[in-house]
């Protein structure tokens, strides 16, 4: 049965970074795929302006085009300071979202994330979509973003512990690709964001349980209904 997957990040481009592949794989299988974003990636930068707010709404244009999926909300809260919006706000944003498309499967960030705007969606996610009787979903998934969640790690608390792994051998090249289209993004090699580091989490990860090629996610919540 195809199911509805929504993935809820922080910025445009934590989508393919965070789980790239598996926006590949579950089109490949016949999923409906949709995301939501909630800020503009680069407000809090130096040298910002309109044309740069512009320019990372077109990047991830084409990046849905390409990975084949759909951006059903992308709002404009400033960069780096959601901690300043309300949580309830944001729920409600989420809510809005869940209430339209009904997702079966919810892709987010994790909560060791040292990012401050991944913390606050995290928290505001797991609030949308807690466990009401008349919930519908059936898992909730946490993912890695690069130079995000390992930076943010806690010693035994709180820290990203894989427990789902997708093959992405025939995937992740396209998964670079679509990382490229964010040009900005790009950090130089041995930053864990430049695109050997990136290869490099994924061989780490398909490693960890016997495939060349990976990507992981912690499983936050799964009902069988």
């Amino acid at each position: 049965m195809k199911k509805k997957i929504l993935i809820i990040v922080a910025h445009t481009d934590d989508e393919t970074l965070g789980c790239g592949s598996a926006i590949q794989w579950h089109n490949e299988i016949g999923d409906y795929v949709y995301a939501m974003s909630f800020t503009d990636g680069v407000s809090s930068r130096k040298n910002k302006n309109k044309k740069k707010i512009y320019k990372r709404k077109n990047q991830s244009d084409k990046v849905s085009e390409f990975l084949k999926f759909r951006w059903i909300s992308r709002l404009n809260y400033p960069d780096n300071e959601l901690d300043t919006v309300p949580t309830l706000k944001l729920i409600k944003e989420i809510e809005l979202v869940k209430k339209n498309i009904k997702p079966d499967i919810i892709y987010t960030h994790h909560p060791s994330d040292i990012n401050v705007d991944h913390q606050k969606i995290y928290n505001s996610t797991i609030v949308a979509f807690r466990p009401l009787s008349n919930a519908t979903f059936q898992e909730i998934r946490l993912m890695e973003i690069p130079s995000s969640t390992e930076y943010g790690q806690k010693k035994n608390v709180n820290s990203f512990v894989p427990n789902i792994f997708l093959n992405s051998k025939k995937y992740y090249k396209k998964k670079i690709k679509a990382f490229q289209i964010y040009s900005d993004e790009i950090q130089n090699y041995p930053n864990s964001r430049s695109i050997k580091g990136i290869v490099n989490l994924m061989k780490k990860r398909g490693n960890q349980v016997g495939l060349e090629y990976a990507e992981s996610f912690e499983l936050y919540k799964n009902i069988t209904r």
